[in-house]
This record gives structure tokens, C-alpha cells and sequence, in this order.
């Protein structure tokens, strides 16, 4: 199979030609191989292969899986396989490996898709771009020495590349719909507790975060979230398996009442500027819907943007304050003296020094969110809006300066990072980080599943893309949305290096 027959397709067009004999799994399981080894050199975004463990794999699958044989890559982050290294894109985990198989990549590989490697994740998933210190940064496939988004950016470049045609990935707050946007993909958010993050993990971040995949067609998003859904039995959430995900792309899609916004409401506060471009693809999909026959009107979400970020942040530094111990205790080495970044270890000490009280107010205001969403979806079906305030930075634009990281090193001062607290340093961390991506993390603090549709190319010739978030629970729904708005936009033509046959 020639290499530009294999990126001519999606997952399930492949497993297609599986299925019909067109194709020998081998000579799949080969040609992916070959474009990872042609691509990943100056992409970078597969960190670990595994190329010899895959052919074996392959050679022992199931013929009546949906997947057939189809190559895929997972994520350096959280959802591991039983004793192979995962790193967290952290030096400080760079020889630490799992006992058992998470059970997302149980049923991954039950659907029959074998996972040749790992994709590039920021240290321990921190951040909306892919540049660890410890390992080499992906390249936005569009255009060199722009970034991919994070923190799944690994796994945007390799399917975005078209070195494989999905690619497991995780949200907890943006990390599938920024590189999504960033990368002219599809990245579907599924509501909380669909996909299971067992053994490892009950939940991870309260609850915000979400396990999935990077896809180029709805029916592959579609198709794995089929096969994957469900809570584990030790899970924290009663949200048992559910079938009908594929079914609900094909089944008529009732006109629907939509809420379409700037964000201004979770953007205030945060010096946040949208580009023209990001403004003119929120219009373009609000003109695309009214011409599908939907009733579109502008409307803001009734959520404060500042006190959501202050919200989103003081949990997000005590998670990773725990994170670090967990690290030491994997790992034997003392937290002061792991060897991880340096903003990883200043968010660390703020994260130690937080009261249980500042924490518990925190959580409570992600009900207070998510009670205001839900009366706002009593009349709105979903909501339109976008990704991120403009198309894909530069690399090392957004990663902290080396005067930044000195600054932070003062945190290593007794009595600092609680003075810093103190004097607001939370709120300058809240701004700093979310000023270009402050609209993903409300559907990760509700629970609510949303996604990033490629509905534009600026003129800069990089994607934007437009998030839309639907009612918790109601993924099917979305899916089928997502599914209209495919057709009527032929998202194909949007790849960079290839267009595939839906």
C-alpha cells in the first residue's frame, strides 16, 4: 500500500478495505509505519514507537473488529500500557512504567486498532501547547515552527500529518479542541464520566478530565466513542456503556435553537483580544446553521469569565501540588528535588500551599456553573463559539521567559508562594494562561461534552476552529450536528498534506 493510498483515507475507510480484502492489515499496519518514519523526524510528534510489539499485535487480532487492523498512537499522558514507559512529558517519570493496561487502551485495541507509539504532551498535560523541556516539540503540520495547541499537540501533528488517522487523546480543560482548532481536525469533548480512566485513575482534575481521540471524519470520533464509552466499575460516575453513536450520524436532525457568542462573558477580565479571523469563523458556522434551517440567535452564556478561571486555576495547582508527591512516591525521589520544569515546580509550591477552604470554594463554584448552563440549555440546544482567540501561536511564543522562570524560582523562598497567594498571584497566573484560550474550560467544569469543528482557513493560511458545546449528556446529539455540518462544509479539502474519501 503506497503511502499516499493509506492518508487517502479515514480510520473506518481503512478498515473498510480491511474488511474487503482490498487491503491486508500488514500492508496498513507498514504504510504507517513508513509515513512516521518519513514525518516524525521534522514533525516530532511521537515521542516512543513500538513498531515490533505492534506487528505482533496485529498479527494475533480479531478479523470482526470495527477497527480491523487500523494503526492509531496513544497519548504520553495518564492512560498507559502495562510495562512500557510513560513519561507524562516529564524527565522526572522519563524509566517509570505501569503495571497493567489502562482500560481505555483495553478497549482500544478490542475495537482492533493497534497503537504503534506515543504522541508529544507538555509536562504532566499543564499547558495549551506542546513544548516540553524533556523531549523534542511538534510542529503544527500547516506551517513550520508554529505550534500544534496542547496538550494533546503530539497527537494533532501525527493525524493532522497524516501519519496515522486518529489519535487517542485527553481534555482537561481545552487539550483536544485547542490542537483540534490549531490543526484543521476534529476534536470531540465527551461529557463527564463517558470514557473511563480506570485502574490508574478514578478521576483526574475533579472530574474536568475527559478521555478521547483526534480525528479527520465525525464517524471515526463517532465509531471509537462506541467502543470506548462507559464507566469503569470503581469509576465515581453511574454512566453505563451506551450503543447508537454511529446510528445517530445517519438519523434526521430536528432543527435545533442555537446560542452563538464571542465569549465576551468568559473572556473579560483576561486582556483577552479575538482575532478578526477566529470572529469571522464564529459567523461562518452561525451562517452555515441558519442555512441548515436551525434557529441561530447571539446570546452569552451566563457565566463570570474571571471567577471561572480563579475557579478553574485554584484546583488545577492543588492537583498538581498532589501529582508532584505522587511522582516522588513512584519514583523515590525527594518532591524538592525531582527533576521537572521550573513553572512546573513554582505552580507546585502555590499548588502546596493552598487552604482546604480556598479549595472547596473553588469546587463549589463549578456547580454554581454548571446549575447557570443548565437553565441556559432549557432554551438553547447548544451553544457556538470559539476555540481560542486566534489561530496557532509560534513555538516558544507562549512558554514562560527565562526571566519569568527566574521569577518563579523565588517561590523556593520560605513564606513566598504563600505571600504570593496572598498579594494575588493566582489571578496573575489565571491571566497569564488563559488570556489566549479562556472559552474551553467552562464545558470541562460543567461536564458538558463540546468540540472543535475546522470550519475556517485564515488568510495567514493556518485553521481556526469554532467550539461547539452541547447539553451534558447529550453527545449523540452534538455527533449528529457535527455530522450536518460536515457534509455541508466538506471539512476534507482542509487537510494540509492529504484529503481522504468520508
Amino acid at each position: 500500500m503506497h503511502l499516499d493510498e493509506y492518508q487517502a483515507f479515514d480510520a473506518t475507510g481503512l478498515a473498510e478495505l480491511i474488511q474487503r480484502r482490498e487491503v491486508s492489515r500488514e500492508e496498513v499496519l507498514e504504510a504507517a509505519i513508513t509515513a512516521i518514519e518519513k514525518y516524525n523526524p521534522l514533525l516530532k510528534a511521537v515521542v516512543r514507537t513500538r513498531f515490533e510489539r505492534a506487528r505482533q499485535e496485529s498479527q494475533r487480532l480479531a478479523t470482526n473488529t470495527i477497527f480491523a487492523g487500523v494503526p492509531t498512537l496513544s497519548k504520553d499522558l495518564l492512560m498507559g500500557m502495562a510495562e512500557e514507559p510513560l513519561a507524562f512529558g516529564s524527565a522526572s517519570l522519563a524509566h517509570w512504567c505501569p503495571q497493567e493496561d489502562a482500560l481505555l487502551i483495553q478497549r482500544t485495541r478490542a475495537a482492533g486498532l493497534i497503537i504503534l507509539g506515543q504522541t508529544a504532551t507538555p509536562e504532566l498535560g499543564l499547558m495549551g501547547i506542546t513544548e516540553p523541556k524533556a523531549f523534542p516539540h511538534p510542529q503544527n503540520p500547516w506551517r513550520s515552527g508554529f505550534s500544534p495547541g496542547g496538550s494533546s499537540g503530539g497527537a494533532a501533528t501525527a493525524v493532522a500529518s497524516g501519519m496515522v488517522p486518529m489519535a487517542l487523546a485527553g481534555d482537561g480543560g481545552g487539550s483536544i479542541r485547542i490542537p483540534a482548532s490549531y490543526c484543521g481536525l476534529f476534536g470531540f469533548k465527551p461529557s463527564r464520566g463517558r470514557v473511563p480512566l480506570a485502574p490508574a485513575h478514578g478521576e483526574v482534575w475533579q472530574g474536568a478530565v475527559i478521555e478521547h481521540a483526534l480525528t479527520r471524519s465525525v464517524r471515526d470520533s463517532a465509531a471509537l466513542l462506541e467502543q470506548i464509552n462507559g464507566m469503569a466499575a470503581s469509576g465515581p460516575y453511574p454512566v453505563p456503556r451506551e450503543t447508537g453513536y454511529m446510528a445517530a450520524l445517519s438519523s434526521p436532525l430536528k432543527p435545533l435553537r442555537i446560542a452563538v457568542s464571542l465569549g465576551e462573558s468568559l473572556s473579560r477580565g483576561l486582556g483577552t483580544t479575538i482575532n478578526p479571523e477566529v470572529k469571522l469563523a464564529v459567523e461562518k458556522t452561525a451562517a452555515a446553521l441558519a442555512a441548515m434551517g436551525h434557529e441561530v440567535e447571539w446570546c452569552e452564556p451566563p457565566v463570570e469569565g474571571e471567577v471561572l478561571a480563579d475557579s478553574y486555576l485554584t484546583l488545577y495547582l492543588g492537583h498538581l501540588a498532589a501529582d508532584l508527591t505522587w511522582i516522588s512516591q513512584q519514583t523515590g525521589v525527594p518532591v524538592h528535588k525531582l527533576d521537572i520544569e521550573p513553572s512546573t515546580r513554582a505552580i507546585g509550591r502555590l499548588g502546596a500551599k493552598l487552604s482546604a477552604l480556598d479549595y472547596e470554594l473553588a469546587k463549589r463554584h463549578w456547580h454554581v456553573a454548571a446549575e447557570k448552563m443548565s437553565r441556559f440549555h432549557q432554551r438553547y440546544d447548544v451553544l457556538v463559539m470559539p476555540v481560542t482567540a486566534d489561530c496557532a501561536p509560534q513555538i516558544g511564543e507562549l512558554y514562560p521567559s527565562e526571566s519569568r522562570e527566574r521569577i518563579m524560582g523565588m517561590l523556593a523562598i520560605p513564606g513566598v508562594p504563600s505571600l504570593a497567594l496572598r498579594v494575588g498571584m493566582l489571578k496573575r497566573l489565571a491571566v497569564d494562561a488563559l488570556r489566549r484560550t479562556p472559552f474551553t474550560q467552562l464545558a470541562n467544569l460543567t461536564g458538558q461534552p463540546a468540540m472543535s469543528v475546522p470550519m475556517h482557513i485564515a488568510a495567514n493560511g493556518l485553521p481556526v476552529g469554532v467550539q461547539i458545546v452541547g447539553r451534558l449528556g447529550e453527545d449523540k446529539q452534538l455527533l449528529q450536528l457535527a455530522a450536518a455540518l460536515e457534509q455541508h462544509e466538506e471539512w476534507q479539502c482542509h487537510l494540509p498534506r492529504q484529503a481522504f474519501r468520508a
